[in-house]
Formats: structure tokens, sequence, C-alpha cells
């Protein structure tokens, strides 16, 4: 199976129209005529918490992929990774000022992100890991953009309609983040003696990981049966070694979360009053 029938297969479903070239999806504002008054009926608090949480994930990937920049191995991927990065931090954005509203804080989004301690983020681990190589970082994205992208989906239909127009945006980016991952993994994996070692052993350091995704939010079906697509045509294992003690989603985190956000985090906290 070629790498361009699985990246077709998996855009089943999808509005398909920008997938190659999702980032932003244009530069229509989601909320645009959307109220934003928490409907009656939804728990604010809950809301809140789901908002911060789907934040934390998408910010501390999205930190992760611009360390792509200048490192990746072609300069079509670093713009490609880099992108990707800037949809989950578009992501975050909306999610944050959502929690803002819904908690009754009135906070804004650089309050979530640049003014919590680590303890306080609540992102699965998946994504605070170092990216390692290039076939790491490809393996993690396909497991990350396949879980949100199922979340996001059944979210485009909640009951609070802010946060349904925020998720109908990010299925249309995540489907092309899912496809991308996609279609380097077969390429990858079907390549060389080397690629292929490196994709297995991306997916045996990864595979630990992938049980707190769905603590986190049940979407295992669909997220097994779209990575076998994928793993089946690139000719790899898909590993099942037993999942790692901890929870992001509780503010336990691996070690390298702290540096991660020290570094995200120190121009905002050396100057608090300054704007750019």
């Amino acid at each position: 199976m070629s790498d361009d029938h699985v990246y077709l297969s998996l855009a089943e479903g999808h509005d398909d129209s920008d997938a190659r070239w999702a980032f932003g999806t244009g530069f229509e504002d989601p909320l645009h005529g959307v109220d934003t008054t928490v409907p009656p009926g939804v728990d604010a608090a809950g809301l809140a918490a789901t908002c911060v949480a789907l934040g934390d994930d998408a910010l501390v990937l999205a930190q992760r992929l611009a360390e792509w920049v200048t490192r990746a191995p072609e300069l079509e991927e670093e713009v490609a990774l880099a992108n990707i990065g800037l949809d989950l931090l578009g992501q975050t954005r909306l999610l944050y000022s959502r929690a803002g509203q819904a908690d009754g804080t009135g906070r804004g989004e650089d309050a979530y992100a640049y003014f919590r301690d680590p303890d306080a983020f609540r992102n699965v681990r998946l994504a605070e890991l170092p990216n390692g190589d290039f076939a790491f970082s490809i393996v993690r994205l396909l497991l990350f953009a396949s879980w949100r992208l199922a979340h996001l989906t059944e979210l485009s239909a909640t009951a609070d309609p802010v946060l349904a127009a925020i998720a109908a945006k990010g299925v249309k980016e995540l489907a092309y983040h899912r496809q991308y991952a996609a279609e380097w993994a077969v390429r990858l994996g079907d390549g060389t003696d080397e690629s292929r070692a490196r994709m297995t052993a991306a997916l045996q350091a990864l595979a630990p990981y992938q049980e707190e995704l769905f603590r986190a939010y049940d979407a295992r079906e669909q997220v097994c049966a779209d990575l076998k697509q994928v793993l089946d045509a690139a000719g790899l294992p898909l590993p099942r070694p037993p999942a790692l003690p901890g929870d992001g989603r509780h503010g336990e985190h691996t070690a390298h979360l702290t540096p991660l956000l020290t570094e995200l985090q120190a121009l905002a906290r050396a100057h608090p009053e300054a704007t750019w």
C-alpha cells in the first residue's frame, strides 16, 4: 500500500478541501457571531477544566514542534512542523480564552500559558517528551493527532457553542496533522533498514504513554484502527508494553516539563507587564 493511499484513506469522513495545506484553516474568526455565555445546564467549572487541559496539550506540543526550526532534515519539513505547531498554538489561545470566561476569573491566555507552575499544567505526558530523532517526533505526532482528532470531533457537537466552534476549527487542522504524520510513518517504516529501525524504536518508546491518552479521552477503538492502517502499510508492528505510572491530567509530569516551561515562560516572567 502506498503512502498516498493511506493518506487519502485517513482523510475519508473529513472535509479535506484544504487537507494538504490546512495550517490555520484560513483567517476567519471561528467565534464570530458565537454567543460566549455559558449555556444553562453546562458545568462551567468542568468546561473550564476541559479547555485548560486541551490547551495545555496543544501549547506544550507546539513548543516541542518549534524546536525543530533550523533542525529538521529538510527545509520543507521544518516549515511543515513549525506550521503544525502554529495550528496547535492557535487552538491553545482560543481554549485558554474560553477557560477564563467559563471559570469566571476573566484570566487571559497569557495567565494560563506563562504564569502557572508545572504542577498546575494538565497536559498529557506524551506532549512534553523531548523530540528525539525525526522518527520519534513523527510517531508522537501520529499518536497525538489521531487521539486529539477523535476528541475534538466529538466536542464539535458539545453543548457549549464556543468550545464546539473551537473544536470544529481544530478538526480541520488535525486531519492534516494526522495525514502528514501518516505519510511520513509509511515512508520511514517502508524505507531503509536505518529508518525502519528508528521507527520501531520510536514506537517502543512511545507506546507506554498511549494508555494515558485513553484515560484522558477514550478513543481507543478509533486511534488503534488508524494506527493499524498506517503501521500495516509501513510494515511495522504495534507494540503493547504496559502503561507507565503517572497522569499528566492530575499534574503528574516527567522531569522534562519544567525546563520546557522555564524556557517558554522566561521572558513573560522577567517582564510581566510588558506589551508588544
